[in-house]
């Protein structure tokens, strides 16, 4: 492995388990509000547009950091969509627990 394959797998490790916690922590709770939808749309929007640069380049690190960045950030948008309709249907519910 050269030099700069090698660094790539560490740092596409580094990446990925900085970005970790933050995934599983929304995944566990459920609690979106802190996330922004338009820089989860946009997020999302622009690692399909990278995949075309990705797909380009020989199989590497690359490909598996960009797989995890997609993953996590469509993840993301959706668990942000279910967290928002759920918020929106809570909000419609009368007040039953008086």
């Amino acid at each position: 492995m050269d030099a700069a394959t090698l660094a790539g797998a560490v740092s596409t490790v580094l990446f990925a388990a900085a970005n970790l916690p933050m995934v599983l922590k929304a995944v566990r709770s459920g609690d979106l509000r802190s996330y922004s939808l338009s820089a989860l749309l946009m997020g999302n929007v622009g690692n399909a547009v990278y995949t075309v640069y990705v797909l380009s380049l020989p199989f590497g690190p690359i490909w598996i950091l960009h797989g995890f960045y997609l993953t996590t950030m469509a993840i993301m948008l959706v668990l942000y969509g279910v967290s928002a309709h759920a918020h929106r249907v809570a909000q419609r519910r009368p007040d039953t627990a008086r």
